[in-house]
Formats: structure tokens, sequence, C-alpha cells
């Protein structure tokens, strides 16, 4: 992740079993896609499964259609026993958890109230 400004991380854990995920996305402010993934996870193999294939469903994705995906899908793909789900919810918290980051610590672009703003009379800038 070459490029600090636009990686953000989200880091999500399960208390009950121990499983802790860390998700680092990279976006490209050009065209909002998500360009790089990597993900660092203590815990079961399944956890460790969820997350890996998360980070391939990432790849070329927006952040609307990143915070599409599922703990079902994930889940379904890899075949996850139901006592394994939380692995998958905690992917797709993580998913959540790293696209709030990346929203909350960018910068908003300059704007004119949607077209509202209005100049102020003379008086007012001199007062």
């Amino acid at each position: 992740m070459s490029a600090p400004s636009t990686a953000r991380t989200g880091l999500v854990g399960a208390p009950a079993c121990g499983d802790v995920i860390r998700l680092d996305i990279q976006v490209d402010e050009a065209t909002g896609k998500i360009t790089e993934t990597r993900f660092k996870t203590f815990g079961c193999g399944s956890a460790i499964a969820s997350s890996s294939y998360l980070t391939t469903l990432l790849k070329g994705k927006t952040l609307d259609e990143a915070s599409k995906i599922s703990n079902t899908q994930i889940a379904s793909e890899l075949c996850l026993p139901p006592v394994k789900l939380h692995c998958s919810l905690l992917a797709e918290d993580a998913v959540t958890a790293a696209i709030k980051n990346y929203r909350s610590k960018r910068i908003a672009p300059a704007t004119d109230l949607a077209g509202t703003a209005k100049e102020l009379p003379k008086e007012a800038m001199q007062a």
C-alpha cells in the first residue's frame, strides 16, 4: 500500500472466540475503486479463510459495491458450518469498519451548498 492518504484500516474482533481481523484497503481517489487489499487475522482457519476470500472480492469494487458484500456470500462460498458463521460476519464487519474509516478521514470537497450559496452584500463584508 503505497499511498497512505488513501489507505484505511478496519479492525474487528469477537471476544467470545478470540478472532481478530485487520483489513486494509487502498482506494483510488479518481475512480473510487479499491485497488489494493490486505489482511492480518488472528484466529481459526475459518476466520483466516473468510479474510482471504474477502480480499479477493474487494479488489476493483467501488466502496458502495464493497459495502454490499455480505457474510452469507462469504459463508456460502467457503461452505462454512453454522458454528463458524461468526467468522464470515467478522469479515463483513471489517469491510464496514474500513469503509467507515475511509469516509470519516476523507477531506470533503469544496461546495457551493448545493447552489444555495449567495454573494454577501458589500455592507456585510465591511462590518
